[in-house]
């Protein structure tokens, strides 16, 4: 499967609520919300498990990915992921990376390769 790198680095082909939404797979679903209701301490339920990956425009999504000011932004500036963005690294950006610094490798592979 080809990687898909959501905005802010998430390679999101690899992601588990990914994986359940384009396998249709209930149980997996159920084990994802189970998991992350655990690691995030929030209720997350099956049917909330449905995502398309948050760079595609139409389709379905994690809830917080319509809250989600990294994924605005780059859906306003029309830019395929942040590596793309002419204000990479931005300071919303920034900000995320310091909680998840693997993600900021997946966008560097990415700006690489520009």
């Amino acid at each position: 499967m080809e990687k898909l790198i959501s905005f802010c680095g998430i390679n999101c082909s690899a992601c588990p609520a990914y994986i359940a939404t384009q396998k249709d797979d209930d149980d997996e679903r159920k084990k994802v919300a189970e998991t992350w209701s655990k690691q995030y301490e929030h209720e997350f339920k099956p049917e909330e498990i449905n995502c398309d990956g948050c760079v595609v425009v139409e389709g379905r999504h994690i809830s917080y990915c319509n809250d989600c000011e990294i994924r605005k932004c780059g859906l306003e500036k029309k830019v395929e992921n942040c590596a793309w963005c002419n204000d990479y690294v931005c300071e919303k950006l920034s900000k995320f990376i310091e909680k998840a610094p693997d993600l900021k490798k997946n966008l560097e592979e990415i700006r690489k390769s520009l």
